[in-house]
C-alpha cells in the first residue's frame, strides 16, 4: 500500500486576485495597549458550532484556534492547531495535533476536544447553526436524523439512537481520525470554519457557565460581556501560536454605522471594517481619514432572500421580476461611489471557478421583462423589503425598494427593523413577513462554500427553505469528483440549474472600505471582511 499523502491544504482554494496591495508592516509597538473594534451584537451565545454569523464570528476568531486557518494574504488555508491532516482517499482523514496547547482555563486541547466538540455541534437535538457543516461525516444521519416535516412542521425530528458520529474516532491524546460517508476532496479546506473549533471538558460539565464566560484555546481570553454594550477579551499569554502585538480586545456593539462612523472620525474607536454609505458619498471618508483609511476586495456577497415558507414569495415569476427591476449599476454607482460591483452570479468572481454571468439575464435590470415577468406572476399586492439598519444598510434598501416599486409600478418599499442579532433569530425562527438582506461571507475559501450551506435543502444557512432535488444531486455528484477541475465543472453546473429558480437574488460584491483610529500604526483588513488581528500594531 502506498503511504499516506499530506493533504495539500492549497486545494479548491486558490483566490483569482486579492486586491489588497501591499500590506503595512513597520516595528516599535505598544504591546500593553488596548483597542477598540466595531461589532454588532452575536446573534447567540459564544460557542463556535451554534455562531454563524459576523457578530459572533469575530469574537469565536479571537477566543479559539481551530486546525486550519486561513492566511490574511490571500486566503489560502494553512495549518494552524494541525500538526498534519493525511489522507490517501479524501474519505478517510488522519489528524495529528500540535502538542504543549491549553485552553484558557489551563486544561490540555486534545484530540478528544475535537471530537467531543464535532459530536456535540452535529447533534440534533442540541439544535446549533453548525450541524450541517458536519453532514459529510460517516454516521451524521445517526446523530441528526432528518425532521420528517422540516423546521417548521408539526412533528418534531425523532430523537438520535447515538450522540457520537461513527466517522470520529479517538487515536490517542494528538490524533484522530474522520471517516466521511463518502470522498469530499474539499473537506480539509473547510475544516478552518469557526465551528469546527475544539471545545473544553468544561463546557461539556456546565454549558451554562460556559456561556456566560467562554473558554477558548485562541490568541485572547474572555473577559465580560454586555449584551448590547461591549464584549472585552484580552490576550492570552501561554497562546503557543503567533501572540498578538497588543493586550487587550473590545469589541464594542453599535446599533448604526453611522454613530460608529463619528467615533471613528473622532479616534473614540481604533477600527471599523465597513464605512457607511454616508461616509462613502462624495468620497467624505477620504477627507475625515486621510491616511487612516484602509481597503481591499474582500469575499462576501449582498443578496436579497425570500421566504419560500409564506406568498407571495414562494412564486418564481415575482422572484425575478423583481431581481430584473432592479438597477444595480445605478444603485452601487450611487449609494456606493463604485466601491460594489454589481454580481452577476451566486459565486464571488474573486473564488477559483468562478464564471461570469450564471444568472443570465435575471441578474440584468430590464424593466420590460420585468414588467413581463410581474404580470405572469399575478400578484398585484405589498412588496415588502426587511433589513436590520445597525449594519449601514438602509440608504440601499431603500434604493432598492424604490427601483421596484418605480420599475413594476407596485407598492414597494423598505421596512428597517430590529437589530441584527434580533433580526437572526428572526430569520432563523422562519418568521419573516417579506423578502430580506440575506448578506454573506465566505466560512472557507472553496466555491462549494457558496453554494451549499446556502441553497441546498436542509443547509445551515438556508434561511428560507429554498429546495431543487435536481440541484441538490448535482451538489452530492460535485462533492465526489476526484479532481479540483472537476469538481468545479459540476459545481457551476449545479449554480446554473439553481439560477432559473432565483432562490436569492445576487446584488453586488466589493470592494472594502474600512478605517482606522490614528493609534494604529498598522490594521490589515483580512480577505473575510475582518480585521487581521496579527497584523496590529499600536503607536508606541
Amino acid at each position: 500500500m502506498s503511504s499516506a499523502r499530506l493533504v495539500p491544504l492549497a486545494l479548491a482554494a486558490v483566490l483569482a486576485a486579492a486586491g489588497c496591495g501591499a500590506a503595512q508592516t513597520q516595528t516599535g509597538t505598544n504591546t500593553d495597549a488596548g483597542i477598540t473594534i466595531f461589532n454588532t451584537d452575536p446573534e447567540n451565545p459564544l460557542v463556535p458550532g451554534n455562531t454563524t454569523e459576523a457578530g459572533g464570528s469575530r469574537v469565536i476568531d479571537a477566543l479559539f484556534t481551530g486546525l486550519v486557518e486561513y492566511r490574511a494574504e490571500d486566503a489560502q488555508p494553512v495549518n494552524a492547531m494541525a500538526e498534519k491532516i493525511e489522507t490517501e482517499d479524501s474519505k478517510l482523514f488522519t489528524v495529528t495535533i500540535k502538542k504543549g496547547w491549553t485552553f484558557h482555563d489551563g486544561s490540555p486541547v486534545t484530540a478528544k476536544s475535537y471530537v467531543d466538540a464535532w459530536n456535540w455541534t452535529a447533534y440534533g437535538p442540541n439544535a446549533t447553526q453548525g450541524a450541517s457543516f458536519f453532514s459529510q461525516i460517516e454516521g451524521y444521519a445517526e446523530v441528526h436524523p432528518k425532521d420528517p416535516d422540516g423546521p417548521d412542521g408539526p412533528q418534531e425530528a425523532p430523537k438520535p439512537a447515538t450522540d457520537k458520529m461513527s466517522g470520529l474516532k479517538v487515536v490517542d491524546d494528538h490524533t484522530f481520525t474522520i471517516t466521511l460517508s463518502e470522498a469530499f476532496s474539499v473537506f480539509p479546506v473547510t475544516i478552518g470554519y469557526e465551528v469546527f473549533a475544539p471545545l473544553p471538558e468544561a463546557f461539556f460539565k456546565d454549558q451554562k457557565a460556559f456561556e456566560a464566560k467562554p473558554i477558548g484555546n485562541g490568541p485572547f481570553k474572555f473577559v465580560s460581556r454586555n449584551v448590547g454594550t461591549d464584549i472585552k477579551l484580552t490576550r492570552f499569554d501561554d497562546f503557543k501560536g503567533d501572540k498578538p502585538k497588543f493586550k487587550d480586545l473590545t469589541l464594542k456593539v453599535y446599533q448604526s454605522r453611522e454613530s460608529a462612523y463619528a467615533d471613528l472620525v473622532a479616534n473614540n474607536l481604533d477600527f471599523m471594517e465597513e464605512l457607511p454609505p454616508n461616509a462613502l458619498a462624495g468620497q467624505k471618508y477620504e477627507t475625515d481619514l486621510g491616511d487612516r483609511v484602509v481597503q481591499r476586495e474582500t469575499l462576501n456577497m449582498q443578496a436579497i432572500a425570500f421566504p419560500f415558507y409564506l406568498k407571495p414569495y414562494d412564486n418564481v415569476d415575482l422572484r425575478r421580476a423583481i431581481s430584473m427591476a432592479i438597477n444595480r449599476e445605478e444603485i452601487t454607482q450611487r449609494i456606493f461611489e463604485g466601491t460594489r460591483k454589481p454580481a452577476d452570479g451566486w459565486v464571488h468572481p474573486l473564488m477559483k471557478g468562478y464564471q461570469k454571468g450564471q444568472c443570465g439575464e435575471y441578474c440584468t435590470f430590464n424593466p420590460q421583462k420585468a414588467k413581463e415577468s410581474f404580470a405572469k406572476s399575478g400578484y398585484t399586492g405589498e412588496i415588502v423589503l426587511l433589513s436590520n439598519t445597525d449594519g449601514g444598510h438602509q440608504e440601499w434598501a431603500e434604493a432598492v425598494a424604490n427601483s421596484i416599486k418605480n420599475t413594476l409600478g407596485v407598492e414597494a418599499r423598505f421596512v428597517p427593523s430590529t437589530s441584527f442579532g434580533e433580526f437572526r433569530q428572526k430569520v432563523n425562527a422562519h418568521e419573516m413577513t417579506g423578502m430580506y438582506r440575506a448578506g454573506w461571507i465566505a466560512d472557507y475559501p472553496s466555491i462549494e462554500n457558496w453554494l451549499t450551506p446556502l441553497y441546498r435543502t436542509g443547509s445551515s444557512s438556508n434561511d428560507g427553505l429554498y429546495s431543487n432535488p435536481a440541484f441538490d444531486a448535482k451538489l452530492a455528484e460535485a462533492d465526489k469528483a476526484p479532481s479540483e477541475d472537476q469538481a468545479i465543472k459540476l459545481y457551476l453546473e449545479a449554480e446554473r440549474i439553481m439560477a432559473p429558480d432565483m432562490p436569492v437574488i445576487p446584488l453586488w460584491t466589493q470592494n472594502t472600505i474600512a478605517g482606522k483610529s490614528n493609534r494604529l500604526k498598522v490594521a490589515n483588513l483580512h480577505p473575510f471582511r475582518k480585521l487581521d488581528l496579527d497584523s496590529v500594531e499600536v503607536v508606541g
